[in-house]
């Protein structure tokens, strides 16, 4: 293989993840009415803006991972290995349980580096 072929398929596996990430939310929006999707929303809203003062640059990290072949598949891989795993020790949770867990675990982390 050339590196040109590592490229692309590196590229085109971040896309296979970036597609795959896409789906699950929409499956999950589409099992949720309106208001609890609001509700729910209102929730992740806080955390994410107390998450973006303890990481402010996190967005462009996300972005440089997805153009730098295989980065993005092994990040989704291991994120969605990690929910799996959660999903299997708390029964009966669901996806925004999972991030509300996510986004304080990460902030809890950042306060005790700062700390």
């Amino acid at each position: 293989m050339t590196y040109e072929e590592i490229f692309i398929l590196g590229w085109n596996l971040n896309l296979l993840m970036f597609l795959t990430n896409l789906a699950l939310a929409i499956r999950t929006m589409n099992q949720k009415s309106r208001e609890q999707l609001l509700q729910e929303n209102e929730v992740l809203s806080e955390l994410k803006a107390e998450f973006d003062f303890y990481y402010p640059y996190r967005k462009y990290e996300t972005l440089v991972t997805y153009l730098i072949p295989f980065t993005a598949f092994f990040r989704m891989s291991y994120r969605i290995f990690e929910m799996l795993s959660f999903f299997s020790k708390n029964k009966g949770t669901t996806l925004i349980d999972y991030m509300i867990y996510k986004y304080r675990n990460d902030i809890q982390l950042a306060k005790n580096k700062i700390k």
